[in-house]
């Protein structure tokens, strides 16, 4: 039965509700969480080798992929190295979700032109601190999106013989102990 007092949506809404649940981070949120960050989504258009951000840089929003590629890069010896190619509905900057951390990658625009939601951190943070289960759900996700990385990571380690020092690369983990 439909509840004459549910709040509809405009088109445009359903659009990027549509758009959003095809982002890992807001697959699990409900129109209704997901209308909270609907003011505080900017599109932004970026042109071919336009950088999004550099590593090291403060974390300061999340980037959602409307349209294009995005090369992310590492620097190593004064060159960047490219390590993946995001496209269309993957998300970047992911840590901005948390507090006080810088980007590790840099983010370049790979492809002709590109369009990103930019989604400023304080808005999320402000989100999160008034709805709790927003924040639980997003940070499942993100988890979840971490836990397929260090997945990844091990399969490529072991693929490759030992091609890179793994110790090197866990030596500053943190086990939450």
């Amino acid at each position: 039965m439909i509840n004459p007092f549910s709040r509809s949506y405009t088109k445009d809404e359903l659009s990027l509700f549509e758009f959003l649940q095809k982002n890992k981070l807001f697959a699990h949120l409900t129109r209704k969480e997901m209308s909270e960050f609907l003011p505080h989504l900017y599109l932004r258009n970026y042109q071919h080798n336009e950088v999004i951000f550099f590593r090291n840089d403060p974390s300061q929003a999340l980037y959602l992929i409307k349209s294009g590629t995005i090369a992310l890069k590492v620097d190593v010896n004064d060159n960047f190295e490219t390590f993946a190619h995001i496209k269309t509905n993957a998300s970047l900057g992911n840590n901005a979700l948390i507090e006080k951390t810088k980007r590790i990658y840099s983010a370049i625009v790979e492809s002709e032109t590109a369009q990103l939601y930019v989604v400023p951190q304080v808005n999320i943070l402000n989100i999160f601190d008034s709805h709790v289960k927003i924040k639980a759900k997003v940070f499942a996700s993100l988890a979840a999106i971490y836990n397929n990385n260090t997945t990844n990571l091990m399969k490529a380690y072991q693929a490759t013989s030992g091609f890179f020092d793994l110790e090197q690369v866990y030596k500053n983990l943190e086990y939450g102990g």
